[in-house]
């Protein structure tokens, strides 16, 4: 008989604990679910003794402690018996002895600080964006920034009917940032003149590292609206920590960025608008082969690092804001900027960047080089063509003979190797065959 493994939404159990109670907790936070007792992790029917006394203690134990109904049914396999609990989705937050659980992924874990404040806003429709901050008055807010979100809109055609308006207020109220003549977070955010005296870490920091990560070179901070902030952060990067390749066509100089400038920019977008304010500020960490960018907060529970390398569904922890950026134009279509960001790498002939999921937040690597030692075992080339390969990248070229010596193999395995690299388009094979064969590096 097949039987299913645990997923997001099923959980195997072989008894039952009173503890698992939280599992139930969690299941309803969420998308609802269904716990087996008396089946082992691989789902296959253990059976329980007391499925009588338990039939009757669930759900009443569920009800008491949890104040939520779930169907407990009995059933057969084998001679042996097993309880299934189907938990449904609720729509307003459950707790467990004053504590919440909610099930993400095949985990349940309890939420606590920001995550349960955000958690209990949206179960109530709401999102941390979008609360009102009595603080906020007129006098916090820039005038040109607005100015700036103006022009924005009306070039990207979508909210031309801004043309002609001069009112501050009233384009904040079209933009949703007020509730009866009160200011929402997000407002401060967007068009404030010192946010992060509102909110701390609403700023970012670029460090850049030498060999290790304890070896900061330098430091910089970017502070103000985060409407305006990623082309600054863009604006930094390029004047003080890119050092442009430069290459002439004909009499003409090229200045070549390092890294595909519309790659970095929507990476510093989704980084200002997706992240959690309540948390630490946005990271962005140099070093001479890569840069890495992290902001605090985890994806939706329904996302994972893979779905975001194909199409799908945009669920913005700040849909205010998002919605912001994208009345100004400066974001496409949500749900796309990540695929756009691994576009981009690959136009310019880049590795694909890297997601992760990394100290509570999520962080992207996007690499400078194709062809470092890390790059290259990637790709799944042996330790004797890697050396090769930096070889002929510091050399800009290299020999069958002088592979032969670099890799200490025959004439006959060294032809097939460079075969192998020269159909991946990293070398170039020259005219001549035999030992004095040359391949020249593919920049």
């Amino acid at each position: 008989m097949c039987h299913m493994t645990e997923t997001q939404n099923i959980e195997y159990k072989s008894s039952w604990h009173d503890d698992y109670l939280k599992w139930i907790c969690g299941f309803a936070n969420a998308n609802g679910g269904v716990l087996f007792i008396g089946k082992g992790d691989n789902g296959k029917v253990v059976g329980i003794s007391d499925a009588k006394r338990l039939m009757e203690e669930i759900p009443n134990k569920v009800r008491d402690l949890l104040g939520i109904t779930v169907d407990v049914n009995l059933l057969h396999e084998g001679g042996l018996e097993y309880i299934e609990i189907v938990i449904s989705s609720s729509t307003v937050a459950i707790s467990l002895r004053s504590r919440y659980y909610f099930r993400s992924g095949t985990t349940n874990r309890e939420l606590t600080d920001a995550s349960l404040t955000d958690f209990l806003l949206r179960k109530m429709g709401m999102t941390w964006d979008d609360v009102i901050d009595p603080n906020i008055t007129i006098d916090k807010i820039n005038p040109s920034a607005i100015e700036y979100f103006r022009k924005e809109a009306v070039q990207s055609q979508r909210m031309t009917f801004l043309e002609k308006e001069s009112d501050s207020i009233h384009i904040l109220e079209n933009l949703n940032l007020l509730t009866e003549k009160k200011f929402k977070r997000a407002a401060i955010l967007l068009f404030g003149k010192e946010p992060n005296r509102f909110y701390p870490n609403a700023y970012a920091k670029i460090g850049r590292f030498g060999k290790s990560d304890t070896e900061l070179l330098s430091q910089e901070i970017i502070e103000g609206n985060i409407l305006q902030m990623p082309d600054q952060i863009l604006e930094v990067l390029e004047k003080k920590y890119f050092v442009n390749q430069i290459s002439y066509e004909g009499l003409h100089r090229k200045e070549t960025s390092p890294y595909p400038y519309e790659a970095i920019r929507e990476v510093l977008i989704n980084a200002v608008v997706h992240r959690d304010y309540m948390d630490s500020f946005v990271q962005i960490s140099i070093y001479d082969d890569k840069i890495m960018f992290w902001n605090a907060g985890l994806l939706h529970p329904s996302m994972s690092l893979e779905a975001l390398k194909k199409k799908h569904t945009s669920r913005p922890r700040n849909p205010v804001l998002a919605n912001v950026f994208f009345k100004a134009g400066l974001v496409e279509a949500w749900g796309r900027g990540t695929l756009k960001i691994i576009e981009e790498c690959k136009k310019h002939g880049l590795p694909e960047p890297e997601f992760a999921i990394l100290n509570g937040g999520l962080s992207v690597t996007i690499f400078k080089d194709r062809y470092t030692e890390e790059q290259l075992e990637k790709l799944g080339f042996s330790k004797r063509q890697i050396k090769a390969v930096l070889y002929a990248k510091r050399k800009g070229v290299i020999t069958n003979k002088e592979y032969q010596i670099i890799a200490d193999v025959k004439k006959t395995t060294a032809t097939t190797e460079l075969k192998s690299l020269v159909d991946s388009n990293i070398l170039i094979q020259g005219g001549t065959k035999g030992a004095g064969a040359k391949y020249t590096f593919h920049k």
